[in-house]
């Protein structure tokens, strides 16, 4: 038998691509967004694979009868794949309460939910897999992206704990961290209401190559990133985190260079000098 998948955020981009992927690869999938109706090409293009359902992570009821439909499809959940999301435009000093906990209430609460809700069918079956859509910025920082790199980070954290927790239940969670692909990212991207000129120099060059994303043929396919998540979520020995487009790799390693030097800097104020 195939497996059985949940995936949020399948109007468009990565989600969409994954869909159909898991489905032609010849798996059940609920696909969900918030307009079902954006999801009919979807479905009439792999008949009798995709299932639909409006699904809005903020609302828990929705992500209740989401579970609930992959059930009634289905009769479980297998894969669960936290890629619903947005990204707030801000530094720090810019953002409001309110639009911190908008941006935190979908990219890591919802995940939060909808891993809450799916945990008791996959323990009862003694096996799943949840899959957590990070980013790179999940392990890094970019100047402008304040909030969503705070989510982002809070996701990775989730997954994390959520890993040790369930272990011995035969779920394995995995997060996935892409890089730059052709999506509606660009044109997604939400901006605070507040903005400060003095940050322009500092946060204007990121606003800027979010933009060139757009029509950029360097970056990556939504298909290949689909191709990965399969592999994934087929393979028993997949790590932990796994960087994916042509630039994520590139990046994280960096990332963590960096990270490692700071902590062996820190030594001499912890140890003090050698």
């Amino acid at each position: 038998m195939g497996r059985r998948w949940l995936v949020t955020g399948c109007s468009s981009g990565l989600g969409r691509a994954l869909a159909g992927a898991a489905a032609a690869a010849g798996d059940s999938v609920l696909a969900t967004a918030r307009k079902p109706a954006d999801l009919h090409g979807l479905q009439r293009s792999h008949p009798g694979r995709i299932g639909t359902a409006a699904l809005d992570v903020c609302d828990p009821r929705q992500c209740e009868a989401a579970v609930a439909r992959a059930v009634e499809l289905f009769g479980g959940v297998d894969v669960l794949v936290n890629n619903a999301g947005s990204g707030l435009f801000g530094a720090v000093e810019e953002v409001s309460d309110h639009e911190l906990r908008e941006q935190l209430e979908i990219v890591a609460i919802g995940p939060w939910r909808l891993a809450r809700m799916v945990l008791p069918l996959m323990r009862a079956q003694g096996s799943g897999h949840i899959v957590n859509v990070s980013s790179i910025v999940g392990r890094m920082a970019l100047p402008g992206l304040a909030a969503y790199v705070t989510a982002k980070h809070a996701l990775e954290g989730l997954s994390e704990a959520l890993a040790a927790e369930v272990d011995g239940f035969g779920i394995r969670v995995t997060v996935v961290e892409p890089g730059q692909f052709a999506t509606r990212y660009d044109s997604s991207l939400t901006e605070t209401r507040t903005r400060l000129a003095a940050y322009d120099p500092v946060t204007g060059p990121v606003r800027e190559g979010i933009r060139a994303m757009r029509g950029n043929a360097d970056i990556g396919d939504p298909d290949s990133f689909a191709e990965v998540v399969l592999r994934i979520v087929a393979s028993a020995q997949a790590p932990r985190r796994v960087p994916v487009g042509p630039d994520a790799y590139t990046y994280l390693a960096a990332t963590d260079e960096a990270h490692r030097q700071d902590f062996e800097a820190a030594r001499d104020f912890v140890l003090g000098p050698p």
